[in-house]
């Protein structure tokens, strides 16, 4: 196709369109019954700032998930062309659109997207279609004169250059091998069976796309038309060049590499046509040089013939400073190795041992891609949010841990109401993700009215009501409970089995937004366990860390789950869509509850003293403050979206290859702002810069405008405002008739006392 294709709805499948919290109203209590005798003592935090190296190589466990989770070999979804491989499939990463429904939606490597022509398209090809989208090809909507618009989108099926051979065709088989957190092989056979025709590693931000060919005779098509095919001398011993010119305008470089060493001749044969005489075995690579540059042709040049298998991940924090290294095992040549870097790579680049070149290429949703030389990276984060403990936290005044006479009297007030409440009717639901959120509400009131009201008795009562609660999760009996499914390797909701509803619980049998799930379960049983260590029992930590292996699990040693399912060590943020296929791509709706798992592991890795663990959380945290600052919280000037998208604020769901300000249960303005701030917790202050909460606030919800905003969202976005203005969302929520429907079903008015306060609100 020479103009590709835009579709503009918002695809649905696996978002089922509810709001992220219940909508009922709980009932308030005025005491809770205290008995003296079953008291916790007091505990004081403690903040470390553990020094650790390679954070990365030491699984979590090896052992199966913890006993009371039971298993079973199936799931509904079936693996697709996938080879067998002794490690786990990343049920939520780059490439899994080559293994879900027909195969043929894309898959972004950024800046390139590959996608399987299967016969589409003017050329009617057979083989990998590449193409690498510029931004005067998005299309704006739904009003594209608005400021700003609603969305913007990347035509797909656009075939620029589709690598083939004349050997595939209607018969052609799609299959994958040797997947991981970074990487995939995609080949192309001739038919079921047979041996790769080409295969092409997949690997984020590869500088070429590379084709290895097997023995077949190289068939090279466009759909967008090729006007000229200039043979170049060669760039090096034996690499042969090509300077392809589409209708269109584009220049693309070919490169082709024999195995023998002998060069490659290549005839047009028509206008979406490119034949080579013979069979050919080695590389064949693609690379788009935007208004034909001669310096960035000299680049491309010198990195001919090297391409990226896969990629290693590595880490270490001392202190408050933390590093992460991204080496790539490479093939081909000994030339020097492209990668394109993101913003939030070149901002944080350890710039000692790589060179950063002129050629910029536009990624899709993530501005401009700048091409890096080296065979590592090593990029730095000098501020780890090592002092954010479960105490409200700003970065000029630390954690607040005393409160006055009076604040402290507010929220014991509020404490004793909250604690009162029916937990076991709040936490025991049909949906992992809303039970989640109401233990993580009641382990928040748990700890503000121990360590922050200071009331022990109060607060045992409610750590008894709250470890019963939680204890059915444990012993597996809630309404749906988990299962361990060996087929993809991880823990899921039994909600889609039962039901046949692959939507049931937001996607979570089909691994959609684990990281959200179980975040909250994580959360509270770090309250649990700082408050009760004596709770830290074998069955209790090894379930908690069953749920973080199958979200956050760091090593590739672990047989039984991914590694890094959720979070994209390349992107800086987590994925949230799962086994559904997708023509846009994966996508992440809430950049907030992204960071809550981290901030979540962060603090249990703390109070079970796996060090690792915490050092991981925080150096996520601080990589995703950086990305969401570049992608997702959009500040005045923001040079990474377009201009007519940044005053939104915010980018609504994330998509790989469009931006959709809006989110999957609703467009209201507090829907799609809000699921980017709850929940308010200590580490809020730290990824959502004041800066940013200003200008968001002053665009959206000043001048008594969050005042017309109805049920739980007004209480999420004075929660958000106590970040930048204390005293005001402390006044919203210290009345003495305060509305309970203002209230999220994940949080509390204890907390948002406790938390206004501690930032200042109450002096």
């Amino acid at each position: 196709m020479t103009s590709g294709s835009v579709v503009k709805s918002l695809e649905t499948s696996g978002n089922p369109s509810k709001e992220p919290f219940p909508t009922a109203v709980i009932s308030t209590s005025t005491s809770i019954q205290v008995h003296r005798a079953s008291q916790i003592p007091l505990v004081v935090q403690a903040v470390a700032n553990p020094t650790i190296s390679a954070i990365f190589a030491k699984p979590i466990s090896t052992g199966p998930p913890v006993n009371g989770i039971g298993s079973r070999p199936d799931h509904p979804v079936p693996r697709t062309g996938l080879v067998s491989q002794s490690g786990k499939v990343g049920t939520n990463k780059f490439y899994a659109n080559f293994f879900l429904g027909g195969q043929t939606n894309p898959v972004w490597t950024h800046p390139y997207s590959l996608q399987w022509a299967k016969g589409r398209g003017a050329a009617g090809s057979w083989g990998m279609s590449i193409s690498h989208i510029d931004a005067n090809q998005r299309t704006y909507g739904p009003d594209p004169s608005a400021n700003p618009v609603e969305y913007y989108i990347n035509p797909i099926n656009v075939q620029s250059i589709i690598l083939s051979a004349t050997e595939l065709s209607s018969s052609a088989v799609l299959t994958m091998d040797s997947l991981t957190a970074f990487s995939a092989n995609a080949n192309l056979l001739p038919k079921a069976g047979a041996t790769p025709a080409i295969s092409f590693p997949l690997v984020q931000g590869m500088g070429f796309v590379t084709g290895q060919y097997k023995n077949v005779t190289p068939y090279i098509r466009s759909s967008v038309f090729f006007k000229t095919l200039t043979p170049l001398a060669s760039p090096s011993k034996g690499v042969t060049k090509y300077r392809i010119l589409l209708q269109d305008g584009n220049t693309w470089l070919l490169y082709a590499r024999a195995d023998n060493g002998t060069g490659l001749s290549l005839t047009a044969v028509s206008s979406s046509s490119i034949k080579a005489p013979g069979r050919f075995s080695g590389t064949i690579q693609i690379a788009k040089n935007p208004g034909a540059i001669p310096g960035n042709e000299a680049t491309y040049d010198s990195c001919a013939g090297t391409y990226p298998k896969t990629l290693a991940l590595s880490g270490s924090v001392a202190g408050k400073s933390g590093t992460y290294a991204l080496s790539w095992a490479r093939a081909g040549s000994t030339a020097g190795l492209l990668m394109f870097a993101l913003p939030h790579h070149v901002q944080s680049l350890v710039t000692s041992s790589i060179k950063i070149t002129s050629i910029k290429l536009q990624s899709t949703t993530k501005g401009m891609a700048t091409g890096i030389i080296a065979n590592s990276w090593t990029l730095s984060e000098p501020d780890l949010p090592t002092s954010i403990g479960f105490a409200p936290w700003d970065s000029a005044t630390g954690s607040t841990h005393s409160l006055s006479a009076e604040a402290k009297m507010t929220i014991l007030k509020a404490g004793k109401s909250d604690l009162a409440q029916d937990m076991d009717s709040q936490t025991n639901l049909d949906s992992m993700y809303f039970s989640g959120k109401a233990l993580s509400k009641f382990a928040t009131a748990v700890y503000a009215v121990h360590d922050l009201a200071g009331d022990i008795s109060v607060a045992s009562v409610g750590l008894s009501k709250l470890k019963t609660a939680f204890a059915r999760f444990v012993s597996n009996k809630q309404e749906n409970p988990l299962v361990y499914e060996s087929q993809w390797g991880g823990i899921v909701s039994t909600a889609a089995y039962s039901t046949g509803d692959p939507n049931a619980d937001f996607g979570n049998s089909y691994y959609n937004d684990h990281h959200f799930h179980w975040s909250y379960f994580v959360h509270t049983a770090s309250i649990i366990a700082y408050l009760d260590p004596a709770w830290l029992t074998t069955t209790n930590k090894a379930w908690v860390n069953t749920l973080i292996r199958d979200a956050a699990n760091p090593s590739t040693a672990d047989p039984y789950f991914p590694q890094s399912r959720s979070f994209d060590w390349y992107h800086g943020h987590s994925w949230a869509k799962g086994l559904f296929d997708s023509f846009d791509g994966k996508d992440e709706e809430s950049s907030s509850e992204d960071a809550f798992m981290s901030y979540a592991m962060k603090m249990w890795g703390h109070v079970v003293g796996d060090t690792a663990m915490e050092a991981r959380g925080n150096l996520m945290l601080a990589v995703q403050k950086r990305a969401l600052g570049n992608y997702f919280l959009l500040s005045s000037n923001n040079v990474n979206h377009p201009v007519n998208f940044i005053n939104n604020k915010v980018s609504g769901i994330l998509f790989e290859n469009k931006v959709d300000h809006t989110t999957y249960f609703g467009a209201n303005t507090e829907y799609v702002q809000g699921i980017h701030m709850l929940p308010i917790n200590p580490s809020s202050a730290y990824t959502r810069d004041k800066v940013f909460v200003g200008q968001e606030w002053d665009r959206y919800f000043s001048n008594g405008r969050a005042g017309n905003v109805v049920g739980g969202w007004r209480g999420i976005l004075y929660s958000n405002l106590a970040l930048i203005d204390p005293k005001t969302a402390f006044s919203f929520f210290n009345v003495t008739d305060f509305d309970p429907q203002y209230l999220d079903g994940g949080a509390s008015l204890t907390w948002y006392l406790a938390l206004s306060a501690g930032l200042g609100g109450a002096s």
